[in-house]
């Protein structure tokens, strides 16, 4: 099995997304935190990337809300920090 160029975008993606979630669940990144807002938005991307190789709806549509959800926590936590300064 030789994985796609698409593939290997995508699951770089998943990878991000899933570093996130396991480091949050352990207490050692802040789920409000810019950090945590910004991997996801970068892995949703990397997943997005990957759907213009191998399409698929539905991953799509799923993809959209991370990435517009995770882009709200990066502006919200960057807004957050700069009132902390």
């Amino acid at each position: 099995m030789n994985p796609s160029f698409g593939d290997i975008i995508g699951i770089g993606g998943v990878f991000i997304i899933v570093i996130a979630y396991i480091l949050m669940q352990i207490d050692r990144m802040d789920p409000k935190g810019f950090a945590f807002s910004f991997l996801n938005t970068v892995g949703a991307v990397l997943i997005l990337i990957s759907l213009y190789f191998d399409w698929n709806l539905a991953s799509f549509v799923m993809e959209v809300i991370w990435f517009t959800l995770s882009l709200y926590g990066t502006f919200k936590a960057g807004l957050r920090t700069k009132s902390h300064r």
